[in-house]
């Protein structure tokens, strides 16, 4: 049922104000069909962790609920699983396992829905969703029809993808009801990153499984990481820059601890977290808005903030950081 001025501070995860002029949670797809829907402004939302409120939105907000996930076949070489939009992305990656599909476990409890998974290319520990993407449906506004993606329509890039270069998360042209992923059967252990190893270490496991690493991510990011349910946040804030090798070789002579990234391209990838600490960030305030105490790579909503205050936090630690190292910093959630 179409509900009006709704308010949004629940719905998303830093738990800034604001409210919908028309508001619709979407429990199954063929409720989406409704041409009433096809009018106005739009905008789709997930879980509401990598979104930034503004402040009120004068249009309608679609809030994909739309649930389901199953095992849709497999060949020799892999296992193909369909999940609903709405279903939240930890609880289905858990689900695989149990299931004995094993291949996302590096990513493990990051926050938000199945659907949003492909438009961020989300990403984590060695592991981008993008490795382990088949196809999707979404339903097109403009045309009226289900559309299907592939891998290589969907563009993927550094959390990025087609939905993100054509602006369509945020225009509201289309809504994703489904993602299949491709869990190949030949499984290898993702430990690409030294705190996974490490933790595994310390659990005195030599050979983990699928499930050994996801327990030992699960507690590496509960660690660091704070709880949006008491400390509300959006994650991640910015992107880890990715510069020149030649950028990167400057800036390691400088700083030598610098973390460095060597990508498929030939560019350099940077630790974003680190850069905001040096520009001593971590653990700072500007107002009711911070970079977290364990995390400096999380902003982090201490209590009353709106908008306003995320973009003038967030407008600081870019300066510090480009002042400091000449880099810049992009980030990574939706303003709305």
């Amino acid at each position: 049922m179409m509900q009006t001025d709704v308010d949004l501070r629940t719905a998303n995860t830093l738990a800034l104000p604001g409210k919908a002029t028309r508001y619709l949670k979407v429990a199954a797809t063929a409720q989406l069909t409704d041409p009433v829907l096809a009018t106005g402004r739009r905008f789709i939302l997930g879980g509401g962790s990598n979104l930034v409120l503004t402040g009120d939105f004068d249009g309608l907000i679609l809030h994909m609920a739309i649930p389901g996930r199953r095992l849709l076949g497999e060949d020799a070489e892999a296992w193909y699983v369909e999940a609903g939009a709405g279903e939240n992305w930890h609880d289905f990656v858990q689900w695989t396992l149990a299931q004995g599909w094993p291949g996302l476990e590096n990513l493990s409890l990051i926050p938000g829905t199945v659907g949003a998974a492909p438009i961020q290319n989300i990403g984590a520990y060695g592991l981008e969703v993008s490795e382990r993407f088949h196809t999707l449906t979404a339903w097109n506004f403009a045309h009226g029809d289900f559309v299907s993606f592939d891998h290589e329509a969907c563009r993927f890039g550094y959390r990025d993808s087609l939905f993100k270069q054509q602006g369509w998360h945020l225009n509201g042209r289309l809504a994703i009801t489904s993602v299949v992923f491709r869990l190949p059967k030949a499984w290898h252990a993702n430990l690409h990153y030294g705190e996974v190893s490490e933790e595994l270490a310390t659990r005195a496991i030599a050979a983990p499984t699928a499930s050994d690493i996801a327990a030992a991510i699960i507690a590496i990011r509960r660690r660091k990481l704070p709880d949006p349910t008491i400390t509300p946040n959006a994650g991640s804030f910015f992107h880890n820059p990715i510069v020149a090798p030649e950028a990167a070789a400057a800036l390691k002579q400088r700083h030598p601890a610098l973390p460095c990234y060597p990508q498929a391209d030939g560019r350099i990838k940077l630790a974003a977290g680190w850069l905001i600490e040096q520009a001593n960030w971590k653990g700072k305030t500007l107002g009711p808005v911070g970079m977290y105490e364990k995390q400096a790579l999380v902003l982090v909503n201490h209590g009353g903030a709106n908008g306003a205050d995320v973009r003038r936090t967030m407008a600081a630690v870019q300066a510090a950081v480009r002042e400091k190292f000449a880099v810049d910093l992009s980030p990574e959630p939706v303003f709305l």
